[in-house]
């Protein structure tokens, strides 16, 4: 009984373990150089967008292990429209801003439809998409950066905020926050445990829960101390947060939510019980898009341009992050912060190697052989289950 309760924890924890051998390597290999205030800031600057496309990639994932291979492009092209409004025609931020949401969703209300509709393959949608829209970008941009962006703009994902506290070499406002991010899981945690208890459901033990939530507390103050001593909290890690949260609620506690996990068990099964399941996947891909110009405006605003080659190689990145996440390359399995522990993987991945100084065709294995080995498990797992 012990046994199997230690083989079902190392399998529910896998990835979250693997993620702090992984930060422990590269602290080491490092010289401590990894977990400095100013790389902890660059984990989630640099990152941003992994974190906010892997998290429509799962919706797309949840139906059935589809995927979108030309979220990197629509990320181009949507860059290159709002630098091209906001630079060489000087329209208002909040205009383009709208303007960059409307054409993303319509990129992805045209791949939902031949997707859902039509029922054309999304491999085969997308890869087209990847071309389609990366050769639109070029031509609308010209070969050409557009630079710089507006300072109103930059603004709203490259600032900090500000210490209300006043504190000095350490942003007191910062971590007051990560106290009261604390407490409000841990009520939270201890309010659904009791809940559970009254209606009568099974629940682990209390030292479970206590360690559990200790670990994830202790996790939350070390970073956000981290961020303290640098600028405090960065603007883009205010909008990872928004997107982490909504779409976890959507995932977890509405009915359409549901219907991405059914579909993606039992598609003909989903359809018999009156679901509609070409709107789920329709949905996907409009969500896909619509998520694709939040990463394409906080990509433009990070590198303060709009270039040809933006959102390259970031559908690999969003992918791989879902898997690692524990995402099921069969549909129907994932969760959200499962897939931000994916995404974390592979932004410490990524700043480790880079601050290492390997070479980048090596990290390109790296990451090839990190994605190859979480597809592996994942399917190892199902066959064991079976």
């Amino acid at each position: 009984m012990e046994k199997a309760k230690i083989s079902a924890f190392f399998k529910k924890y896998t990835m979250i373990i693997v993620l702090v051998i992984i930060t422990l390597f590269f602290t080491w290999k490092t010289g401590g150089k990894m977990i400095l205030p100013q790389n902890v800031n660059n984990l989630i600057a640099q990152n941003a967008y992994v974190f906010i496309l892997a998290t429509g990639m799962l919706l797309c994932i949840l139906t059935g292990g589809n995927i979108d291979l030309s979220i990197g492009s629509i990320v181009c092209i949507v860059g290159a429209v709002g630098g091209i409004l906001m630079v060489n025609l000087n329209v208002n931020i909040i205009l383009a801003i709208l303007a960059m949401i409307l054409v993303g969703m319509l990129i992805g209300a045209w791949q939902g439809f031949w997707i859902a509709y039509v029922r054309i393959p999304p491999f085969i949608v997308t890869l087209a998409g990847m071309f389609v829209f990366r050769g639109l970008s070029n031509a609308f941009l010209e070969g050409r950066t557009i630079a710089p962006m507006p300072d109103g703009y930059l603004g709203l994902f490259n600032n900090y905020i500000p210490d209300l506290l006043g504190g000095v070499g350490l942003n007191l406002t910062c971590v007051i926050a990560g106290v009261l991010v604390s407490v409000i899981y841990i009520l939270m945690v201890f309010r659904r445990r009791i809940n559970k208890i009254k209606k009568g459901y099974e629940t682990e033990s209390l030292l479970s829960t206590i360690g559990k939530t200790a670990i994830i507390c202790i996790s939350v103050l070390v970073f956000m101390l981290r961020l303290a001593q640098y600028k405090g909290i960065p603007n883009v890690l205010i909008w990872i947060l928004i997107v982490v949260l909504i779409y976890n609620y959507i995932t977890s506690k509405t009915t359409i939510g549901r219907h991405f996990y059914a579909v993606g068990g039992n598609e003909k099964a989903t359809k018999l019980s009156g679901i509609n399941t070409n709107k789920v996947y329709f949905l996907a891909y409009l969500n896909m898009g619509f998520l694709s110009a939040i990463a394409a405006m906080v990509t433009i605003a990070r590198l303060n341009s709009a270039n040809p080659t933006a959102g390259t190689n970031y559908e690999m990145d969003a992918i791989a992050s879902c898997f690692i996440g524990g995402a099921s390359a069969y549909g129907g399995t994932g969760t959200v912060p499962g897939i931000i522990v994916g995404a974390i993987l592979m932004g410490v991945i990524n700043l480790g190697m880079s601050i290492m100084g390997v070479d980048a065709n090596y990290q390109k294995v790296v990451k090839g052989l990190v994605l190859l080995a979480a597809v592996i498990f994942d399917v190892v797992s199902k066959k064991k289950s079976n």
